[in-house]
């Protein structure tokens, strides 16, 4: 059969969705539901129309899996749960500390509407979580390290466009060298959260701005800058476009342990990822989960489930014997 996906919200996120939608013949978008203008948007994929985020739930009989493209701060917590009663849906909550409250939200929901919806979908949480449970598994003794980047953190970045004086911004977290070689090395090491990354930031100053008191205010601001070490670049608006304009990102997770009855034998295991666009590939996780929510309700199951709960053969397109024959 062919997955019908909606779509809902066409920011970064849900452009990548649509071009994943693409790459996997067993699917097809079926509508993209926008809270801007839909006359305004030009979506990629001809013959599909663009309709007003208040008509989804009219929709919901044509569609098969509706995958969420909002934000984590307001946009998820309200929409997940108001959807999944009437579609199954993938989304992509990143607020680790309140994942437990928007899980058991949205388990309410779907198991009322008897849908399937899969939360906090990506590549952390998501990808890299998966990566943690079954290093933990394999080696119960040991420690978890997890570094990010060398990529842009958008809510970093959003947070010194917020400052009096800034045009743009974009800044790069950055894993400190020493500290990931001391991890892969063996080592153990007791990292704090300023050990194990730098902050650098590239501003883009409006004309007769205080440069100083921008810097200060970057460097000190908490929550954000004040535990890193964080370096600023002033640079120009040509500058930023040409040498910024991308969504890179990535990191690694690292696992480190011992086996043997005398602990004898020490072992490090690592995943890791180089991306060139955040948002394109988080899209494509969600759209390999998107399959997954689609076979699950099928089969009959309903309620919220997270990476933890699927089987990895249910994100293929591939059949059971196919992956037998080919990747076991």
């Amino acid at each position: 059969m062919t997955i019908k996906i909606g779509i809902a919200g066409y920011g970064n996120l849900g452009k990548g969705v649509e071009c994943a939608i693409r790459h996997n013949p067993d699917m097809e978008l079926a509508a993209v539901f926008t809270r801007r203008n839909p006359e305004s948007l030009r979506i990629l994929t001809p013959g599909v129309k663009v309709y007003p985020y208040e008509e989804a739930i009219s929709k919901k009989d044509s569609i098969d899996v509706l995958i969420l493209c909002g934000g984590s701060a307001t946009d998820l917590p309200v929409q997940t749960k108001q959807l999944a009663r009437h579609f199954n849906v993938v989304d992509s909550f990143d607020t680790h500390a309140r994942i437990p409250q928007h899980f058991e939200a949205v388990d309410a929901a779907a198991k009322e509407g008897n849908k399937v919806g899969i939360i906090s979908v990506g590549w952390d949480p998501g990808m890299f979580s998966l990566n943690r449970l079954y290093a933990g598994a394999i080696l119960p003794g040991g420690h978890d390290y997890t570094f990010w980047g060398k990529g842009v953190s958008q809510g970093h970045s959003d947070a010194i466009r917020r400052i009096s004086g800034v045009k743009d911004a974009r800044q790069y977290t950055v894993p400190v060298g020493e500290a990931l070689e001391s991890v892969r090395s063996g080592n153990n090491p007791e990292l704090t959260a300023k050990e194990k990354h730098t902050r650098e930031c590239f501003v883009v100053a409006e004309e007769g701005a205080d440069l100083d008191r921008i810097r200060e205010e970057i460097v000190t601001m908490p929550n954000y800058f004040a535990d890193y070490n964080t370096t600023v670049h002033f640079i120009t608006e040509e500058e930023l476009i040409r040498e910024h304009k991308g969504i890179p990102h990535g990191g690694f997770v690292i696992r480190t342990g011992t086996t043997g009855w005398e602990d004898e034998n020490s072992h490090v295991m690592e995943y890791s990822l180089k991306l060139d666009s955040n948002p394109e590939f988080t899209a494509s996780v969600l759209t390999a989960y998107a399959r997954a929510a689609c076979r699950l309700n099928q089969e009959g199951q309903c309620g919220c489930k997270t990476v933890f709960d699927i089987a990895p053969a249910y994100l293929s397109s591939l059949s059971g014997e196919e992956l037998r024959g080919h990747l076991l």
